[in-house]
C-alpha cells in the first residue's frame, strides 16, 4: 500500500520540463523537515499500486506521471515503477536524494536538502538535473560539479510570498554553468 497525499493533473512548475502537462501523484511522508516546504506530506490515503493507476489514468490524457511528496522513495518502489510503466507511463521522480531509486525511473530531479537540514545526506550519484532551492546557508558551489545533465537554482519562497530572486539572478549571472527555475505554476496560479 502507497500513503497517498493526493493525484493531480498539471503542467510541470518548475525546472527542465517546465510547461509540460503531467500528472502529480503526491506521496506522503518526509524524512526531512524543510523550513520552506509548502506540503502537508502527514495526510494521505492509502492505495494499491492497482488504484494508484487507475486514478493516475482518471486525471487526463498525458501519459507523464511525477512521483513528489514529501519525500516520494520514503514509499516509491519497483512494484510502482513496473505498474505505471505497464500502463504506458513516463515517470519522473523528484528527491531529496536521500534514499536509493528504484530500478527503472524515467527522470530523476534531485532538489538536495542537506546544506540546512540535519539528517539530509544525499546518496544518489548521479541525477537527470539537480535543483537547488537559494535557501539561507545554501552553497550552490558545492553542487556545481554533481553529475546532473542540468544544473537549476530556484529562488526560496518566503512565507510571506517574498523571494530571493535578484540574489538568484545574480549567482546565475556570475556562475553560467546553473539556469533559472522559477515556480511557474505558482506565477500562473495553477497547481
Amino acid at each position: 500500500m502507497y500513503r497517498v497525499n493526493e493525484i493531480f493533473y498539471s503542467l510541470q512548475g518548475e525546472g527542465f520540463w517546465t510547461g509540460t502537462p503531467m500528472v502529480f501523484v503526491r506521496l506522503s511522508g518526509c524524512n526531512l523537515a524543510c523550513p520552506f516546504c509548502d506540503t502537508d506530506h502527514r495526510a494521505g490515503r492509502p492505495m494499491t499500486a492497482e488504484e494508484l493507476v487507475q486514478a493516475v489514468r482518471a486525471e487526463g490524457p498525458c501519459k507523464r506521471v511525477c512521483l513528489t511528496g514529501g519525500e516520494p522513495l520514503l514509499q516509491a518502489d519497483r512494484e510502482l515503477v513496473d505498474a505505471l510503466h505497464l500502463a504506458g507511463y513516463k515517470i519522473h521522480l523528484e528527491t531529496n536524494g536521500t534514499r536509493p531509486v528504484p530500478e527503472g525511473v524515467d527522470w530523476v530531479t534531485l532538489s538536495p536538502k542537506e546544506d540546512f537540514v540535519t539528517g539530509g545526506k544525499v546518496v544518489l550519484e548521479r541525477a537527470d538535473e539537480l535543483k537547488l532551492v537559494l535557501a539561507p546557508g545554501t552553497d550552490p558551489a558545492k553542487w556545481a560539479g554533481f553529475p546532473a545533465s542540468w544544473h537549476f537554482l530556484q529562488p526560496c519562497a518566503a512565507p510571506d510570498g517574498s523571494a530571493n530572486t535578484a540574489e538568484t539572478v545574480a549567482y546565475i549571472q556570475a556562475h553560467p554553468q546553473w539556469r533559472l527555475s522559477l515556480q511557474t505554476h505558482k506565477l500562473l496560479n495553477i497547481r
